[in-house]
């Protein structure tokens, strides 16, 4: 049955990697750590590919997302490439769930501590380039991140937590009505990621190679999408770093300028983005057992220790990062300034 998890020995995936005409699994094949039985690794002489596994009613959802990609693969983004088995499909029906296999660049995921300010900086060009092509794109993706959506989903999770989570319950009660109450939804708009993190980038050096999982991208504000790769990115060692947020910004606006509503509502999406991770997380911790629950439970930590440095209930590099957002907008940019003058009006 579709709903049942579906388990792929070594021989499946050797069978598997033979009807896409890929040549022999070597060491390092096998189900992806923190995805269960969804992803495999299929590691090759030819280089690394991923096998994902979908269920029959995530079909639409699937077919949106190999769209999405195939637009980006040709404005040569960097993101995953689809492969075709060797009678030309693209998604195969395989024990009543679907699989789609892709070619992974070649990169490496770096580790929070090891990344370099070049390699934030080029990511935020990424985004920024995602942001600017995705306005050419013109099929219409429902907004997966509304508020709506994720305070129904908080109000799910709260009636599973245990009466020990009291101080917990507190903080997310008392963000879930603040941020209902200031959130901006006019707000410059269009395809954004959604999920960046660090598990889904990978670098050669420097330059990013892969963007991945795609399956979350929408209609969305660019702004939230920021403040996600900011929570993703920016924050080391239980505070966040300016010179990595001064980095990722640098990048992000050699291609697109935030406006200055943007700007104002910076600190409030970072709370968004932190609450909404926070409570995805809780949502599947609660539907999760063994290894996979404990790392659930980790990385629900660890965006719960950003929502509460950015409430200012802890100490945590606030200070210098909402200075810069206060300032981060540069009039000059918005002025039309005739030669000799040092005024100008401001455009629209």
């Amino acid at each position: 049955m579709a709903d049942l998890p579906l388990l792929l020995e070594k021989g499946d995936l050797s069978a598997l990697a033979t009807e896409y005409g890929l040549p022999k699994l070597v060491a390092g094949s096998g189900p992806l750590h923190g995805w269960g039985n969804k992803r495999y690794r299929l590691e090759t002489s030819k280089g690394s590919f991923e096998l994902r596994v979908r269920t029959q009613d995530q079909e639409s959802d699937l077919r949106r997302e190999l769209d999405f990609l195939a637009f980006l693969q040709k404005h040569e983004f960097p993101s995953p490439r689809l492969v075709s088995d060797r009678r030309g499909r693209q998604i195969i029906d395989y024990a009543g769930h679907f699989l789609v296999l892709f070619k992974i660049p070649v990169g490496e995921t770096p580790t929070n501590e090891g990344l370099t300010l070049r390699q934030i900086n080029n990511l935020g060009h990424a985004l920024g380039q995602l942001h600017m092509l995705g306005r050419g794109y013109k099929k219409t993706i429902e907004n997966r991140f509304g508020f709506e959506r994720i305070f129904e989903c908080y109000a799910d999770v709260r009636r599973r937590m245990p009466i020990y989570f009291k101080k917990i319950v507190r903080t997310l009660d008392e963000e879930t009505e603040y941020l209902g109450n200031y959130l901006e939804t006019k707000l410059p708009k269009g395809i954004v990621h959604g999920t960046l993190y660090r598990g889904n980038m990978a670098f050669k050096g420097e330059e990013v190679t892969c963007i991945s999982d795609f399956d979350a991208a929408c209609r969305g504000k660019y702004i939230y999408d920021l403040a996600t790769t900011v929570n993703a990115l920016c924050f080391n060692d239980g505070s966040y770093h300016l010179d990595r947020f001064e980095a990722l910004m640098a990048g992000y606006e050699s291609l697109r300028t935030l406006s200055l509503a943007e700007w104002d509502s910076f600190p409030n999406e970072l709370r968004f983005a932190a609450l909404r991770f926070s409570v995805g997380r809780l949502h599947e911790f609660f539907d999760s057992v063994g290894d996979e629950a404990h790392r659930i439970n980790d990385e629900f930590r660890e965006y719960l220790a950003r929502l509460r440095v950015l409430r200012r209930e802890r100490e945590g590099g606030m200070e210098g990062l909402l200075m810069a957002m206060a300032t981060g907008y540069d009039y000059r940019k918005y002025q039309r300034v005739k030669p000799g003058e040092e005024g100008g009006e401001e455009e629209d």
